[in-house]
């Protein structure tokens, strides 16, 4: 009788999700209860729970580009928080090699700062020292396309133009685990174009990267693998083209 070979496989995990699960409670407002008294409505209150994730499993290997794909609260960033900590799981569990990085449109910079300080910053805050932060600093100001608003408090820039420098000081270091949320959704064509190469020289350097998009064209230019979360539960997760084309034919 011949032996039964098993062959290993050869890809590294970085992050395993198993049977995860998120709920949390949300109050929500009834009707006005009664008449006014002294001048305060009474509402009547309820505690509504939202089961956000329900047991949700993959595992994520070394070098991948994995798309997110979804409608409007599906879930996609719920998965997300849970896989940098930020949102803690209610069942299940999230296994990381290193602390995932999140970037997205909604990352914190200090509005009342230069967007040169706000580059000082950022690095800083990845871990650059300041030599390297200051060598840095005309190359993520170029790349973000501010232009003579380099100096001008953030607060001036448009919503664009914040979250062309938010990638670009992410993007200034590679990352073991990257989470970008809507990142490429803004710029034009030329910048997507060039955040997406990017991402991929990012990926390439023992990176593993999730990219949460509404664009279609962004996630099958960029990720060779895409999830698909449905209501809080996983639909699909399989090469992009695939999962792609059957989630934009389930919206027709």
């Amino acid at each position: 009788m011949s032996e039964v070979q098993t062959v290993e496989d050869p890809r590294v995990p970085v992050v395993v999700v198993d049977d995860l699960h998120v709920k949390y409670r949300v109050f929500a407002s009834g009707k006005a209860a009664g008449g006014a008294r002294s001048g305060l409505l009474n509402m009547t209150r309820g505690v509504r729970e939202v089961h956000a994730l329900k047991g949700v499993s993959f595992t994520a290997y070394e070098n991948e580009t994995i798309g997110v794909v979804g409608s409007n609260g599906s879930g996609k960033s719920t998965l997300m928080r849970a896989l940098t900590g930020l949102t803690p799981p209610s069942g299940g569990a999230v296994y990381a090699r290193s602390r995932p990085n999140l970037l997205g449109v909604g990352a914190a910079l200090l509005p009342n700062l230069s967007g040169s300080r706000n580059i000082i910053l950022g690095g800083l805050a990845m871990g650059f020292t300041r030599d390297e932060v200051d060598d840095l600093r005309e190359d993520i100001a170029e790349f973000a396309e501010l232009g003579d608003s380099l100096d001008l408090p953030m607060r001036t820039y448009s919503s664009g133009m914040q979250a062309r420098l938010k990638f670009s000081i992410a993007a200034a270091r590679s990352h073991d685990i990257l989470i970008i949320d809507e990142a490429l959704a803004v710029g034009d064509k030329g910048f997507r174009k060039r955040s997406e190469a990017r991402i991929r020289e990012l990926a390439g350097e023992a990176g593993t990267i999730f990219l949460v998009s509404h664009s279609m064209s962004s996630i099958r230019d960029t990720c060779d693998r895409t999830l698909w979360i449905n209501k809080g539960v996983l639909q699909m997760d399989g090469p992009t083209d695939e999962v792609v084309t059957t989630y934009e034919a389930s919206r027709q």
